[in-house]
């Protein structure tokens, strides 16, 4: 597709870019939070073959994310790919919706994890503060008589404070896109930083003995391996979820159907041996015996908080990082709160969904409707407990997005064998297989509990495309207007 074709924009990412945007995309306080509940799974060294089984299982995925993005030049990412797969139509129209409508869930429960990080990362500021938060804090379990299940509310000051400060961020986002821009830059700086001194730092300070120690009565292998290490992978996905990020924006690259497929691999590359190294540098400093497992020992523990403490004795390192790591997801939650934003707004202004969400405010020239709704979830959201959020937000994007775009390639390639595909799919159909196998594990992996939701929300979502089909004239199967 030419350049033509999409006179307001310009193709100004290439390769470099491309792939900075994703690590960008990816990098953030996630691999902090996520390293103590992996612990919980698998002990000590163990945890780390979830960092490897998750990097595995993304870079398969980039091959599918590549060839959808080469044959299917374009923005939109996996709306765009599975309504141009299964037909606009037809079959497509309804895939783009349910993807659309578990994104409405999603979304916000992947922005809300930056809040909940928030709260944690506080509670380092000051000792005093955190004990008057754990006194102060009320632990309702929803589901008590599900075995295993940590599904619940946590109401604390430091979560108020989050939440306060989630408000804050949609008001800031509620003004032009030019004041934005210029905002999002600002809260980006400095990242790579943090992460930079984390690595640096741990591997100075890194001793194997600590870090591979398999000595105790915790360091056995768990009897359900295999449904340990899918609950890791998934922990560890929450972090990788990004590497595809540059597919949103694919009128806006260079060479596409060169550049996108090889900054989606080389991001996904790239995170997955950063992750693995700072997982290493962390607990080859801090005994990963001393990290606490308990649900609610862990909603007021912070790990990078505990790891400067031991670099650095005294409380001005704790406190800087902290600070510095809530800046981080303060920066996430305001740049994936304004992307996320768009995404139901762009699929109504095309009459791809809701009308409603295609609304855009008369002054600021924002799509408001869907600001708020999207906003409004975050903020709900923001008080459960971390792991139940990280499950639910897996598990409703599995079926819709990533399997959906599995089937989505090879129906594409069935029914359009001789489509140019600039970019193909390397040993096809064997990395599509193992994606398959890859992404269903990490669903059962995921308690039936959060799959009985998931399955009710895709439920919920085909009863409200045909409520939607029917109001737009559009049933069973047409294109808006037909």
């Amino acid at each position: 597709m030419g350049d033509d074709a999409h006179p307001g924009l310009q193709r100004h990412f290439g390769l470099v870019q491309a792939t900075a945007l994703n690590v960008t995309m990816i990098v953030g306080a996630g691999v902090f939070i996520t390293i103590p509940l992996m612990l919980q799974k698998l002990p000590g060294p163990y945890a780390v073959l979830g960092w490897v089984g998750a990097g595995a299982l993304i870079l398969v995925d980039g091959l599918i994310w590549g060839e959808l993005a080469a044959t299917l030049p374009g923005s939109g990412g996996t709306y765009l790919y599975l309504l141009e797969c299964f037909g606009r139509e037809r079959w497509g129209r309804l895939m783009a919706f349910l993807f659309i409508w578990q994104f409405l869930i999603s979304g916000p429960l992947e922005v809300a994890s930056a809040l909940i990080a928030i709260a944690q990362f506080s509670l380092a500021l000051s000792p005093g503060f955190a004990s008057f938060n754990q006194s102060h804090q009320v632990y309702w379990p929803l589901v008590p008589w599900v075995e295993g299940s940590d599904l619940a509310l946590i109401v604390n000051p430091a979560r108020l404070g989050a939440v306060v400060l989630g408000v804050l961020i949609l008001v800031l986002l509620y003004r032009r896109i030019t004041t934005l821009g210029r905002l999002t830059v600002t809260l980006w700086l400095g990242v790579l930083g943090i992460i930079a001194w984390f690595f640096l730092v741990g591997m100075a300070h890194f001793q194997p003995s600590v870090a591979f120690n398999f000595s105790g009565p915790k360091a056995r292998l768990p009897d359900n391996l295999v449904l340990n290490l899918g609950q890791a992978m998934i922990l560890a996905m929450y972090s990788y979820l990004g590497y595809y990020h540059v597919c949103y924006i694919g009128d806006e690259v260079r060479d596409p159907a060169r550049t996108i497929p090889r900054a989606v691999l080389l991001s996904a590359l790239v995170v997955c041996v950063l992750f693995c190294g700072l997982h290493l540098a962390m607990l080859g400093t801090v005994p990963w015996q001393d990290v606490p497992t308990e649900p609610e020992e862990l909603a007021n523990y912070t790990l990078p908080a505990e790891f400067m403490s031991r670099v650095y004795p005294g409380t001005w390192a704790p406190a800087l990082v902290s600070l510095m790591l809530i800046w981080s997801c303060f920066g996430s939650a305001f740049a994936a709160l304004l992307g996320y934003s768009r995404i139901p707004y762009g699929a109504a202004r095309y009459g791809h969904f809701f009308a409603a969400l295609g609304r855009v405010h008369p002054v600021h020239r924002i799509p408001h409707v869907s600001l708020v709704l999207v906003g409004v979830m975050t903020l709900l959201w923001s008080f459960f407990d971390l792991q139940s959020v990280i499950n639910a937000l897996i598990t409703t994007r599995i079926l819709e997005q990533f399997v959906g775009q599995i089937l989505g390639v090879m129906w594409l390639r069935r029914t359009q064998p001789n489509r140019p595909r600039p970019f193909r799919i390397w040993l096809y159909p064997l990395p599509c297989l193992v994606a398959l196998a890859g992404w269903l594990y990490l669903y059962v992996c995921a308690g039936w509990l959060f799959i009985i939701l998931g399955l009710a929300t895709l439920l919920a979502g085909g009863g409200a495309f045909v409520v939607w089909s029917r109001a737009t004239g559009t049933w069973p199967f047409a294109t808006p207007g037909d």
